[in-house]
């Protein structure tokens, strides 16, 4: 198992970071045969690029980042922050290339999901796009599902949209 722990420091958040720069420029290039241009995707969905910018949203009050770390390498990432009341939303998952298909986005999601569990939140949100098949595989082998759109996407990028939601129990 790939271990995983919270992102507390700036060398952390900077790691964090970095992955995000890579999700962005795996995402714009996945997006492209969508109609969708690399500069919209990146600005409407990777806005922030620094250590700095993150640890700012991540390291908030019930907001937490997370690295998913193999023989000291960065292998992932995952983040998530309060929504509302009553739900909390996933953000930034993303897995190395070379970390793929080995349980580390499994773990991520894992971290991430048990950490939620000892909040308020009885609801989690995640917002993706069609083309991520394995991420909303896993997803899906969690327990999340379509739901409505809770967020306004631009209409150019809309029909690249998947919103899923998950019940949770508390810890």
């Amino acid at each position: 198992m790939i271990p995983v722990s919270p992102a507390r420091t700036a060398e952390d958040f900077e790691t964090v970071a970095r992955l995000c720069r890579e999700l962005a420029q795996w995402d714009a290039e996945a997006v492209a045969p969508y109609g969708v241009s690399a500069e919209d995707v990146k600005a409407i969905f990777h806005p922030e690029t620094s250590g700095g910018e993150l640890a700012a949203k991540f390291g908030a009050p019930d907001a937490m980042a997370f690295i998913a770390r193999s023989e000291n390498r960065p292998a992932g990432c995952v983040a998530f922050e309060q929504f509302d009341d009553h739900k909390t939303e996933i953000h930034k998952f993303f897995v190395d290339a070379s970390f793929r298909g080995k349980g580390t986005g499994r773990a991520l999601i894992g971290a991430a999901l048990a950490e939620i569990r000892k909040g308020r939140s009885r609801t989690v949100l995640i917002h993706t796009a069609f083309y991520m098949k394995n991420a909303i595989a896993l997803n899906e082998s969690f327990g999340f599902r379509p739901c409505p759109r809770f967020r306004e996407t631009p209409e150019h990028v809309r029909h690249t949209d998947i919103f899923m939601s998950c019940s949770i129990a508390p810890a």
